[in-house]
């Protein structure tokens, strides 16, 4: 392994231009800036692309715009300037209209009056998908993430980790080729954290979908990600993009390895010198 750890220019992190997609571009980001009717610059002239089959991670502090553009990815909001392509289109299913995303956020949002079968089955409900093409799918994504036993249970029957799981097999029915993340495992215990991280990990490797996740933690960011995108507040911008040369299979012995706490160390110093200011 390389151990080589630098920081790449947002202008150089790959051959094309960042003001250009190219064919594997999933998400496009083009000087995208966002002010809201009160005057808060929440961004500032953000640009970044994702290719497909990445796992990119947005980390950076409280309010640096990392869920604000993790909304405008997803289409629930729209920037005040600059622009956001899906696969080199400005619909979210791209130009032929076989792309998909959905969206995991930092709570389940779960239906408390309807068992975990029937809140997995929800997007397809609204997309009018047959019963038993939708039950079929429901029962794949449960097993997915360990809750098929679970099929008939409440929310309120589940533990915090177990509800985000089912928010989480709701995202993956539709089989996205686009998984956004919103800091879901936020609110858990490090154990529970710590599963659902290489849970997702897992999952991002057998669905080979790209996945964007937005993060507080160095720690969980080094460990899922291909690479960390590193943002400032006041306002949110990108200051750094790193590349993250991990193994294929990530276990707990990367999460002591030299190589990882190495990568831990440099965004570390990332963000402090963000915070003063240095960057």
């Amino acid at each position: 392994m390389d151990m080589t750890l630098t920081s790449t220019p947002p202008d150089s992190q790959a051959t094309t231009p960042l003001d250009q997609p190219d064919a594997l571009t999933a998400l496009f980001a083009n000087r995208v800036e966002k002010t809201y009717p009160n005057g808060t610059h929440a961004l500032d002239e953000v640009r970044l692309r994702i290719q497909q089959g990445e796992f990119v991670s947005l980390l950076g502090p409280s309010g640096c715009g990392k869920s604000t553009l993790l909304r405008m990815f997803a289409g629930l909001d729209t920037p005040s300037a600059g622009r956001i392509l899906w696969w080199g289109s400005e619909k979210m299913d791209g130009a032929d209209g076989k792309q998909s995303l959905s969206m995991v956020f930092q709570e389940p949002t779960l239906m408390p009056w309807a068992r975990v079968r029937a809140n997995t089955r929800l997007p397809l409900d609204l997309r009018g998908t047959p019963r038993a093409e939708a039950d079929a799918r429901v029962t794949e994504a449960l097993q997915m993430v360990g809750l098929d036993k679970f099929a008939d249970s409440w929310p309120r029957e589940l533990s915090g980790g177990m509800q985000m799981r089912v928010s989480l097999a709701r995202a993956l029915v539709t089989h996205p080729s686009l998984l956004l993340l919103d800091e879901p495992f936020g609110a858990l215990d490090e154990f529970t954290r710590n599963k659902l991280d290489s849970d997702v990990r897992n999952l991002w490797a057998q669905q080979a979908m790209t996945v964007a996740f937005v993060t507080h933690s160095i720690y969980e960011a080094v460990f899922l990600s291909t690479r960390v995108v590193v943002m400032a507040a006041r306002p949110g911008r990108v200051i750094a993009d790193v590349a993250i040369d991990g193994p294929e299979v990530r276990d707990e012995e990367w999460r002591v390895s030299a190589p990882f706490l190495a990568y831990c160390r440099q965004l570390s110093e990332l963000l402090t010198a963000a915070a003063q200011g240095r960057v």
